[in-house]
């Protein structure tokens, strides 16, 4: 009886050890990056972009290779849920801080004579150029840390489902993921080393490809657009961006006002020109569009307040 037991005992541990094991080895597959290789979508998208855009198709057909399924980008592009109260107060906050407003006089003053050059070059003040950047990076802080190419091919090919324009987001998405393509064979770089946004933003600005594509300048003369490492570049595109868009030196036209919800609390009448509609094309909300004057505005006032 006993050597049974013994037995009994030694076949359990084995079989425990084996299921564990098994479970390890499972955990540890389901982490792998699940290539775009064999997805025939992402290889007839390869195909249709080196036709439309003259690139060599083994290249492009390798950068979808290359590009891997990110769940947490699916994640965090989730809709928010339906029937919560917006909260301008609370969105302030977040980003007319002392930590944005101190880091925009220091670009300010590390940056002055382009920011002014770019005023004189695309007639938009140096405080909206400073309220974009400090919305978006504060200033190069957090401009992303996943691969662009990861990015817009999980967003292209596996955008979430219960989204309720998700056909027109992958449109867009797909044609953001060419775009980048072009951007990254146009400048001869690996489209691998392009570091983003979860959504394939990029640099000081956070400019999408098409946008880099569209409005991006060589503002620092180099020969090159840089929006990662060069200021210049990223405060020059950002005022061109402005400019193609119709930014106004200044409004004639009297404003109106938008509604800013402020959760269970009376709603914000916000003044809102010509240009606020400008900064709209830069992100299609008004929420976002009144944090960056609000943001500009506080950091020229400090500006203002620190001259002797």
């Amino acid at each position: 009886m006993k050597i049974f037991i013994l037995l009994l005992a030694v076949s359990l541990n084995l079989y425990t050890n084996a299921a564990l094991a098994k479970k390890r080895a499972q955990s540890h597959a389901s982490q792998q990056p699940i290539s775009y290789a064999t997805n025939a979508q992402a290889q007839d998208l390869a195909k249709a972009i080196a036709e439309r855009q003259q690139l060599d198709v083994n290249w492009v057909l390798a950068q979808m290779k290359e590009s891997t399924y990110q769940p947490r980008v699916v994640k965090l592009m989730q809709p928010l849920p339906a029937g919560g109260k917006k909260n301008w107060s609370a969105y302030r906050d977040r980003f007319v801080t002392p930590a944005h407003i101190n880091a925009g006089v220091a670009f300010w003053r590390a940056n002055q004579d382009v920011l002014l050059r770019a005023e004189a070059e695309y007639g938009v003040p140096p405080h909206m150029v400073l309220g974009i950047l400090g919305v978006e990076t504060i200033y190069g802080r957090n401009t992303g840390g996943f691969r662009v190419l990861d990015a817009l091919a999980t967003l292209a090919f596996d955008y979430p489902s219960p989204h309720p324009r998700r056909e027109a987001r992958v449109a867009y998405f797909q044609s953001e993921l060419e775009q980048f393509l072009v951007l990254a064979k146009q400048a001869n770089l690996d489209p691998k080393s392009f570091k983003g946004s979860y959504a394939g933003a990029m640099g000081l600005p956070q400019f999408m490809p098409s946008s880099w594509r569209k409005h991006a300048v060589d503002f620092d003369g180099d020969g090159k657009v840089d929006l990662w490492q060069s200021p210049s570049d990223a405060v020059g595109s950002v005022a061109n961006y402005f400019k193609n868009y119709g930014w106004k030196n200044s409004s004639q036209i009297m404003p109106i006002s938008v509604e800013l919800e402020n959760g269970v609390n009376e709603p914000t009448q916000y003044p809102a020109d010509e240009n606020f509609f400008v900064i709209t094309q830069y992100n299609n909300s008004y929420y976002y569009a009144a944090a960056v004057i609000e943001l500009g505005n506080a950091i020229a006032a400090e500006i203002a307040r620190q001259k002797p």
